[in-house]
């Protein structure tokens, strides 16, 4: 992977991580009736950092918080060369009627978020549900899915990658971008 450009590091990524957070508190107030759920693996440490943020800006915050696996309601599941490892599912409550936020690291295809939508089916039938993303690939989607919520847009051909990296477990936080995956 040659040519990778740094598009997101520490301060910058941090004033993301906060807006996206002021932005979710201007929308939501409280909270009240309102579940915010992380996509595992990666949306669940972006879930994690939000949710963070917004605990320390709003008093009696009445938000459910959780973390919910994709991994067999996904529709490459079978097809891939190597088995996938799913993650734990972090979800004690029933999203009926609820407004839920689901939060991802990068949108891309749209697949990842259709798969959410059926695994959240287990969880009953929300009132409303809106998309929070630390990066939109706005090309090449698969799945007619928008981000409500974005902090950083890419314009990205298929053959480019996108790669998080976080402070608790990469040692720092950093969005780069790979224009060939090769």
């Amino acid at each position: 992977m040659n040519d990778k450009k740094i598009i997101l590091q520490d301060k910058k990524f941090d004033l993301t991580l906060q807006r996206l957070a002021h932005q979710l508190i201007e929308n939501y107030n409280d909270f009240e009736n309102t579940c915010i759920i992380g996509i595992q693996e990666n949306g669940g440490f972006f879930a994690d950092r939000l949710y963070e943020i917004i605990k320390k800006e709003v008093k009696g915050l009445k938000a459910e918080f959780g973390k919910m696996d994709i991994t067999f309601y996904r529709d490459d599941f079978r097809i891939r060369k190597s088995p996938l490892a799913a993650s734990k599912n972090d979800i004690d409550f029933l999203v009926q009627g609820k407004k839920v936020i689901l939060i991802d690291d990068v949108l891309y295809t749209g697949r990842t978020i259709q798969a959410a939508f059926s695994a959240m089916q287990h969880y009953g039938r929300p009132q409303k549900v809106e998309l929070a993303v630390l990066i939109d690939r706005r090309f090449n989607r698969q799945f007619p899915i928008e981000a409500d919520y974005r902090g950083l847009s890419v314009d990205a051909l298929e053959e480019a990658y996108v790669e998080v990296k976080w402070k608790h477990i990469d040692g720092t936080d950093i969005v780069i971008f790979y224009p060939d995956r090769n």
